[in-house]
Order: structure tokens, then C-alpha cells, then sequence
């Protein structure tokens, strides 16, 4: 018999309101119209190839990195439903230099500020490869009313109310936490709907995944290679070696691993000394739901949650999985730098 016990994205955070007293359902709100959104894209995804919005838009972005053209429909899809929400003051984009000001009076009245890669991995699109959107809300700074500024947006992580990514793979999945745990709901095309399939997810302690591009290896700190040897030894419990599985999609790799138990690496080179990732809208989110679901992540000497940004489009050292294998590698970096 099917089972017709069903809970939704919306039902479900409905029922998780009462977990935020400061808040009146303006959360839950903004929630929804990001999970509006995701719907939006993923659809679009879904006729990749069949219409022209797969290859390069001609445009290139902030970071001098060639825009997908569904880079660019991601991102005025997400702010155009963080504007209509009427909850979101300012987003901040992957996309876009500067923070974007919503200066609608019911916009300027909201109490959050949302911060958001649109389209994570976008250069797989072509490829039939998963790709994902990832995240951020803060509680803004500035009074309501005011004009939203810079800093609203470089905040610790730890001060984040909710994050979250989107994975638009075989099944399209919304991954989010509000500091109570991990859920995660699947989109029933059916329906049209985000039901609950992963409730309280929990990453394991240890895990045998680690996912790094390893065509970088040359170029690597020593103690991010003497890790990597590590992982490919035989132990004498039969532990290791570890599986190598690497995406080129943060979200993909980190959606695995959270699952299944592992890490994902991308430290800093000779080629991106500071590291790759951001860390606004890329490390804090993904850090944001590996600490509630019991793992970690850290840039190799501290939590990546407790950094205070110094700009938008800040880069960082990213290793975010399994507890003990975090705890692992930072050892590794420790002895060898």
C-alpha cells in the first residue's frame, strides 16, 4: 500500500515556527520563496538542450569567470523571489560585484538578508553533470527601514538563522537547516511539491569518501599531499585506503559525502593562494549544515564559522565532511606547515 502520509516544505516549516520566537513567519516565508525559486530553475534545468539556455552567455562575471547563461537566469530568478517575499532587504550574489539593496518600502522592511551562490557547478550543465544552489540568511544589522548596507552581509557564520543548498541531479533535493538539525525534501514532480525524504540527517563520525581534485596535487601545501597519501595506504583495520570521488560540483560532492560519510577538500595552491571557494555564500552555508548534522568544516586552523568576512566575494581554504576526518587533515596541516 502507498504510503499517503506526506509532509511538504511548506507544512514543514509551518510546523518548525515555533522554534523561532523573535520571529512572525517571516522566515518561513522566505524559505518558501526560495524553495519557489529552486522549482523554477529546476525546470529549466530539466529542458537543458532541448531549449537554447545551455553554453556561455558571451558575459563574464565578477571573478572573471565566463557566465553559463543559466548562471544568469538563476540569479534574476532568486532575486526577483527574494524580492517578492517582502522579507528580504538585500541579497548578495556570486554574480553581481556589490551587494544588490531592495529599496521597495516593504522590501526595506524586511528582517533578512540573504546571501547565495544561484548556480553552483554551472560549467557541468553541458554535460548532463548535478549541479546545486547554495544558500545564506542573516538577521540584518541595520535598523528596518534603513538602507541595507555592507555589513549586513559580513557576518560570522555562527550568526547564520538558516542555509541550505538545492542539488538538481537525478531527483531534484532542498538540503536546509535553521540551527534545530538537517532536513531534507525531495521535489515530487507530481505534485509540484518538496516532500520530506531525509529527516534529522546525521553525517557519520568517520567516513572512507574524500573528493578533491587531485589534478592540483602538484601544486598542493605539503601537509594537504602527505593527507592524501594517507587516505591511499592500507591500514592494518582494513579502514583505508579511501575512495576517491570527485564531481567538480561542491554541492554534488558535499551532498554525497554528508550522506554517506566523507570529505571534501579544496585547499589553497600556488595558482589560488587564498583558496577558491567563497566564503559568504559557498563555505559558510555548507559549514552552517555540516556542524548541525554533526560534522565539521574548517580553512585548515579554524572553523570556517567563526571567520568574520572582510568582503563579499572573500575566498577561502575549504575542508567540510565527517568530524574525524576534519579533525584528520587539520592534524596533517598542523605537522606540516
Amino acid at each position: 500500500m502507498e504510503n499517503y502520509n506526506i509532509t511538504t516544505l511548506n507544512d514543514f516549516i509551518i510546523l518548525k515556527q515555533k522554534d523561532f520566537p523573535y520571529a512572525k513567519g517571516e522566515l518561513s516565508s522566505l524559505l518558501h520563496h526560495i524553495g519557489t525559486a529552486a522549482k523554477m530553475v529546476n525546470k529549466k534545468i530539466s529542458k537543458a538542450g532541448l531549449i537554447d539556455i545551455i553554453g556561455s552567455s558571451g558575459e563574464v562575471n565578477v571573478h572573471g569567470e565566463n557566465q553559463q547563461k543559466l548562471d544568469v537566469y538563476a540569479d534574476q530568478v532568486f532575486i526577483r523571489s527574494l524580492l517578492s517575499s517582502g522579507e528580504c532587504c538585500g541579497v548578495a550574489t556570486e554574480e553581481n560585484e556589490n551587494e544588490i539593496v531592495f529599496s521597495d518600502t516593504n522590501a526595506s522592511e524586511g528582517k533578512y538578508v540573504v546571501c547565495i551562490d544561484p548556480l553552483d557547478g554551472s560549467s557541468n550543465i553541458d554535460f548532463n553533470v548535478s549541479v546545486g544552489t547554495i544558500f545564506s540568511i542573516y538577521r540584518r544589522i541595520t535598523q528596518r527601514g534603513e538602507k541595507v548596507r555592507n555589513d549586513d552581509f559580513l557576518q560570522e557564520g555562527t550568526k547564520q538563522v538558516a542555509a541550505g543548498y538545492i542539488i538538481y541531479g537525478s531527483s531534484t533535493m532542498l538540503v536546509y537547516s535553521t540551527g534545530f538539525g538537517v532536513n531534507g525534501f525531495t521535489l515530487d514532480p507530481s505534485i509540484g511539491e518538496f516532500c520530506l525524504s531525509h529527516p534529522d540527517i546525521k553525517t557519520p563520525e568517520d567516513g572512507s569518501i574524500y573528493s578533491v581534485n587531485e589534478g592540483n596535487y602538484i601544486h598542493f601545501p605539503e601537509g594537504v599531499k602527505k593527507y592524501i597519501k594517507y587516505c591511499q595506504e592500507i591500514d592494518k583495520d582494513s579502514v583505508r585506503p579511501y575512495t576517491s570521488r570527485y564531481i567538480g560540483s561542491l554541492v554534488s560532492d558535499f551532498h554525497r559525502n554528508l550522506l554517506k560519510g566523507g570529505i571534501f577538500l579544496y585547499p589553497e595552491n600556488e595558482i589560488t593562494p587564498k583558496g577558491k571557494l567563497r566564503l559568504v555564500y559557498e563555505c559558510n552555508p555548507i559549514a552552517f549544515i555540516a556542524s548541525q548534522a554533526g560534522g565539521r568544516a574548517t580553512n585548515g586552523s579554524i572553523s570556517i564559522l567563526e571567520i568574520i568576512p572582510s568582503s563579499l566575494h572573500q575566498r577561502s581554504p575549504f575542508y567540510a565532511g565527517s568530524k574525524n576526518m576534519v579533525n584528520k587533515i587539520e592534524e596533517f596541516l598542523h605537522q606540516y606547515r
